[in-house]
């Protein structure tokens, strides 16, 4: 008998959570289309870390959309006049990128629809993150939703289901999960101003959380950092 291969397109960044992401999806059966993005972000080092993620965990194929959000600006990660906080801040930071999971999504499910896929997986996380409205389950459902409405796929019954195997874990609990299913975290580059090298500031919020993480999973921690 046939059996249709289960296909996933999954957002990949090039940082920790989706890097676990694509693991997990991998582990699920899926075959795995990772995408990332080129949107004008600082840190361009972490496209390098998707590439070597995908080798690394094995995908499909692994494709880098252009796109420029630092035509609007309007974050730290798309705006070089504006500093990345490297305290607390209170609200949604200045590190949040306008409507950018929106797009991002928007994009993966394109690319979902050329492929029938089964799945989009993002690497959204409601416990231990920065406090971005498109990281929320209530967005993702509404996209969801949307998707299904808006597609040929979605109104000739084959619907997309997103997926956010991340959305209730902690740091700690995403870190175990990729651990046990042998994804190399050094590959990874999660700093919002990493230098060309990857590596990270050690100060900003995102590496903040993920020091934290390494420390509460009790796994050590591979992240390479720029001298002091």
């Amino acid at each position: 008998m046939n059996h249709k291969m289960k296909r996933a397109v999954v957002l990949l960044s090039g940082g920790l959570d989706s890097a676990t992401v694509l693991a997990i999806a991998a582990d699920q059966g899926f075959e795995c289309y990772a995408l990332s993005f080129d949107y004008g972000q600082r840190a361009l080092t972490e496209l390098n870390a998707a590439k070597a993620v995908c080798a690394s965990v094995g995908a499909k194929e692994h494709r880098v959309f252009s796109l420029d959000l630092a035509q609007f600006g309007g974050s730290a990660l798309t705006d070089s006049t504006i500093d990345v906080p490297e305290g607390e801040t209170e609200g949604v930071p200045i590190t949040y990128v306008p409507a950018r999971n929106t797009i991002f999504l928007s994009m993966a499910l394109a690319w979902a629809e050329v492929l029938h896929a089964d799945a989009i997986f993002i690497g959204v996380n409601a416990v231990d993150y920065s406090g971005y409205p498109d990281c929320r389950p209530e967005f993702i459902k509404a996209y969801e939703e949307m998707a299904n409405l808006a597609t040929r796929n979605g109104v000739t019954g084959e619907p997309f289901k997103i997926e956010i195997p991340l959305i209730d874990l902690t740091k700690a609990e995403i870190i175990q999960a990729g651990h046990r299913l042998g994804l190399d975290y050094a590959l990874t580059v999660s700093c919002y101003q990493s230098d060309d090298e990857g590596r990270a500031c050690g100060r900003c919020d995102s590496c903040r959380l993920r020091a934290k993480g390494f420390e509460d999973a009790g796994v050590p921690d591979p992240t390479r950092y720029i001298p002091v």
